[in-house]
C-alpha cells in the first residue's frame, strides 16, 4: 500500500514537471492574481479585462495589441475541475445590456482560463510560427488573503492583537461587551460560543460598512459553505492562563487553530501559492472620503497583504523546485473615472505613497512592483463649467441610487501625497460635496472594441505584457 502511494506520487511528480516542462517551451501559462478589499471591483476589473483582450479596439497600450501581433483570443474550458467558473458571460451581459447593472461582487474563488493566439516580435519573428499564451485569471476576495497573516499567529496573540486594535471602534462596543462579561474558564456551553462568534461577525460586517479594512478572519464576512460550522464559531476572549480541558477558551483555540490548518492553508496551496502575477485593486477615494483613519487602515492592510505574497523572480529551476513566486505586482486606485482626468496624476501618487514601503520590501526581493489608478469600466463622461468665475473639472454619470444623470465636481485631491498622513486632515472633498456612486452608462460598442476604461491596456502591459 505504501509503496503504490509513492509510485502514484512519484508518476503525479513526473506528469508535473512534463507539464511544466511543455507549457514552459510551447503553451506557457500565466496565473494571474485578482485581489482587492470589499467594492474596489474585481469582478468588473476582470470582466473588463477579458472583453477588452478579446475585442481590442481600446487596447493601444498593449504592445501585443497595438503591433497587431495578437491574432486570436478566446475563452477555453476551466482548467480546474474543483475550483467554479468566473461567470463571465453573465457578468458583460450585466455590464453591457440593455439596462446596465454591476455585476454581483466576488465571494468565493473562482477562476477562467483565456488564451491569447500570439505572433512573437523580434529579428527571429519571420522564422517562428504564432504560438499560444494561456492566461489563467484567479479572482479571490481580499479577506480571505488578510488571514494568511493568521497563520504566524496563536489564538491569544490574535486575540490580545485584535481586542487592542477594536477597543476604541464604536461598531465593536457591543461585542466587546459581551467578551468582557465571559469567564472563559467555564466548561464550553455552545450557544455562548455561538452568540460570541455571531456577535463579533456583526461586529466585522458593521466594520466593513463603515470602510474599515483589516477585517480578519475572512471566512466570517464570506462564509460560504461553511456557514454556521464550528469552524467558523470562535471569537477573540480577554486573555487566560490556566484555562482548564474543555474549557470556553481551550475549546476557541482549539477552533482556532482548525480555521488556518483547514480553511487558510488550503487557500493558500491550492490557490494563492500558485500564481505567478499579482493585481492589488484598492478604492483610495473611498477611503479618502472616510478620512485619515480609514487611509491609516487600508495602508496596514496593504503592508500586510504584500507580506502574505512570495515576491521574486521565477527562474526555470526555481519553479521547478519550489513552486512559483509572484514575479509583478500591481497596486491600481480603481474608480478614476469619478475625477475629472486632470486629476488621475495626484490620485497614482497618492497610491505610490500608501504603497511606498510595501512595494520596496518587493523589489528588495527581486519582484517588480507599479502603482497606477485605472477605471475598468468607464461609467462617467467629463465636462467643464464655470462658477463664480472658476473653471470646475466635472464627471457626468448616471447615479446608482436613483438613475438620474447628474454632474460631479469632486474637488481636489491634495498637491502632496504626504497630505495623507497629516492627521489633521479632515478629508479632501470640499464641505458642498459628497461622494457619488455611478451606474454603469449604456454602451453602444463598435465591432471590434471592449468595454470603455481608463488604462487598463496599460495595466495589462504591465502584468502580461513581457510574455506576449
Amino acid at each position: 500500500m505504501v509503496i503504490s502511494s509513492l509510485a502514484d506520487g512519484l508518476i503525479r511528480r513526473a506528469d508535473q514537471v512534463g507539464d511544466l516542462l511543455s507549457g514552459s517551451m510551447f503553451e506557457p501559462t500565466v496565473r494571474l492574481g485578482v485581489t482587492g478589499l470589499a467594492r474596489a471591483g474585481k469582478t468588473v476589473f476582470i470582466t473588463s479585462l477579458i472583453a477588452n483582450l478579446i475585442d481590442r479596439g481600446r487596447m493601444p497600450g498593449l504592445a501585443a495589441a497595438q503591433e497587431g501581433r495578437i491574432e486570436a483570443a478566446f475563452l477555453q474550458p476551466q482548467p480546474d475541475d474543483t475550483v467554479p467558473r468566473f461567470d463571465y458571460e453573465n457578468h458583460i451581459a450585466a455590464l453591457t445590456g440593455a439596462a446596465p447593472h454591476w455585476p454581483e461582487s466576488t465571494r468565493a474563488v473562482s477562476e477562467l482560463r483565456l488564451s491569447l493566439r500570439v505572433r512573437p516580435s523580434g529579428l527571429l519573428a519571420g522564422l517562428q510560427g504564432p504560438r499560444t499564451v494561456h492566461l489563467d485569471i484567479v479572482d479571490y476576495p481580499g479577506e480571505w488573503l488578510l488571514d494568511l497573516a493568521l497563520l504566524d499567529k496563536s489564538y491569544a496573540a490574535w486575540s490580545e492583537d485584535t481586542l487592542k486594535r477594536i477597543e476604541p471602534r464604536t461598531e465593536a462596543a457591543a461585542f466587546l461587551a459581551l467578551a468582557g462579561s465571559e469567564d472563559a474558564t467555564q466548561p464550553l456551553d455552545e450557544p455562548r460560543a455561538l452568540a460570541l462568534a455571531q456577535s463579533f461577525t456583526s461586529y466585522l460586517e458593521a466594520a466593513r460598512a463603515a470602510g474599515r479594512a483589516d477585517l480578519t478572519p475572512g471566512r466570517f464576512l464570506l462564509p460560504g459553505d461553511l456557514a454556521g460550522s464550528p469552524v467558523l464559531t470562535f471569537a477573540p476572549l480577554p486573555p487566560q492562563s490556566g484555562a482548564p480541558r474543555r474549557s470556553l477558551w481551550r475549546e476557541m483555540e482549539r477552533r482556532f487553530e482548525v480555521y488556518k490548518s483547514r480553511v487558510v492553508q488550503p487557500f493558500f496551496r491550492d490557490h494563492f501559492a500558485r500564481i505567478d502575477r499579482q493585481v492589488v485593486l484598492v478604492d483610495l477615494l473611498g477611503a479618502l472620503h472616510r478620512g485619515p483613519a480609514a487611509v491609516a487602515d487600508t495602508r496596514k492592510v496593504l503592508a500586510e497583504i504584500l507580506g502574505a505574497f512570495r515576491p521574486g523572480r521565477n527562474a526555470f529551476l526555481s519553479r521547478l523546485l519550489r513552486g512559483r513566486r509572484v514575479e509583478k505586482i500591481l497596486f491600481a486606485a480603481t474608480k478614476a473615472d469619478h475625477l475629472h482626468h486632470t486629476q488621475h496624476p495626484r490620485l497614482t501618487a497618492l497610491m505610490e505613497t500608501l504603497v511606498r514601503d510595501a512595494t520596496e520590501r518587493a523589489r528588495f526581493a527581486g519582484a517588480e512592483t507599479a502603482a497606477l489608478s485605472l477605471a475598468a469600466l468607464r461609467a462617467t463622461t467629463e465636462e467643464t463649467r464655470t462658477h463664480d468665475g472658476q473653471e470646475l473639472h466635472m464627471v457626468r454619470g448616471r447615479l446608482l441610487d436613483s438613475g438620474k444623470a447628474a454632474a460631479f465636481y469632486p474637488g481636489e485631491l491634495p498637491e502632496s501625497p504626504s497630505a495623507l498622513f497629516d492627521s489633521g486632515r479632515t478629508g479632501w472633498l470640499d464641505e458642498s460635496f459628497e461622494a457619488m456612486s455611478f451606474a454603469p452608462a449604456a454602451l453602444t460598442l463598435r465591432p471590434g472594441e471592449g468595454p470603455p476604461h481608463i488604462r487598463l491596456d496599460r495595466a495589462a502591459q504591465f502584468l502580461i505584457g513581457d510574455r506576449l
